[in-house]
């Protein structure tokens, strides 16, 4: 497990790495004169990656901010829509994937989940935002406020979060589908059987963890899907989070800001992806 644990920390490594590096190339471009020539660029690149060592990572073009307090005052709002929609997400993910993810029933509802898993996340906010405000006359009347969630902002972040959820259920279905389909035919259920354990014995304390241990070792796809989604979400419901910011920060080549968005959304997928492979290893050891 060590060893295991060891070579996860290295990939996890490797992966902010990256993930720096790219931060920094973005965020060079902000400097003055760096789209001048490739020497140019390359001198710009190495006063920021020598900034970022520092942990200085500039100030926001658009407001004059220091980066990072633009992104904490921002951060609570995609921090609720990522966390509401995670919990939605695993709500209705989970029963859809064990329940679609067994025997025949998977095979026969394989394409009908392939297409609503491929429904772009875009369209379900925009049907829900179309469907809230033309059939039930429901409208946003205030954005959606991080510091304090009273009855109008629950109603303000049910939508959004909603959009997030149905973008993490597809891709919680499909982890546990693919879990699923890899333990149906192992031939280890039948010689538990013959052991003399019954079939619920087997699903219960083996087949069953094997499968949410496979949801774990996606988590980072999961995430990554949830925040993905938050950035449609709060484009389609106009809510003031970091995903919003984001859009418009490369929209308006504020590459400052655009340049720690994609670090912190990189770490924190990264993050997700090696807590759990680690947690479905200890799973797996625990259920061996």
């Amino acid at each position: 497990m060590w060893r295991y644990a060891l070579k996860e920390s290295g990939r996890w490594a490797l992966a902010l790495l990256g993930a720096l590096l790219i931060a920094a190339a973005v965020s060079a471009l902000s400097v003055a004169g760096a789209t001048a020539g490739p020497g140019a660029y390359a001198a710009a690149l190495g006063l920021k990656l020598l900034a970022y060592a520092q942990l200085d990572f500039g100030r926001s073009a658009l407001s004059g901010l220091g980066v990072v307090h633009e992104l904490a005052a921002r951060g609570p709002t995609t921090l609720n829509l990522v966390l509401y929609g995670g919990l939605i997400a695993i709500l209705l993910g989970a029963p859809l994937g064990v329940v679609l993810g067994s025997g025949p029933l998977r095979r026969a509802t394989a394409p009908f989940v392939q297409v609503a898993s491929a429904l772009p996340v875009f369209a379900a906010g925009l049907a829900l935002a179309y469907a809230a405000r033309h059939l039930f006359g429901w409208s946003q009347v205030r954005p959606l406020e991080p510091s304090h969630l009273d009855l109008a902002g629950l109603r303000a972040l049910l939508l959004p979060a909603l959009t997030v959820g149905l973008a993490g259920t597809a891709a919680v279905q499909i982890a546990l589908r693919r879990a699923a389909a890899e333990v149906q035919d192992s031939p280890f259920r039948l010689g538990l059987r013959r052991l003399g354990l019954s079939a619920m014995e087997v699903e219960r304390a083996y087949v069953g963890p094997l499968v949410f241990a496979g949801l774990l070792s996606d988590l980072g796809e999961v995430m990554l899907a949830l925040l993905s989604a938050a950035v449609v979400s709060e484009w389609v419901f106009q809510c003031r989070g970091i995903a919003d910011l984001f859009v418009k920060s490369v929209a308006l080549h504020d590459w400052n800001m655009a340049a720690l968005i994609l670090l912190v959304f990189a770490s924190v997928t990264a993050t997700a992806a090696l807590v759990g492979r680690l947690s479905a290893r200890l799973l797996m050891r625990a259920a061996a």
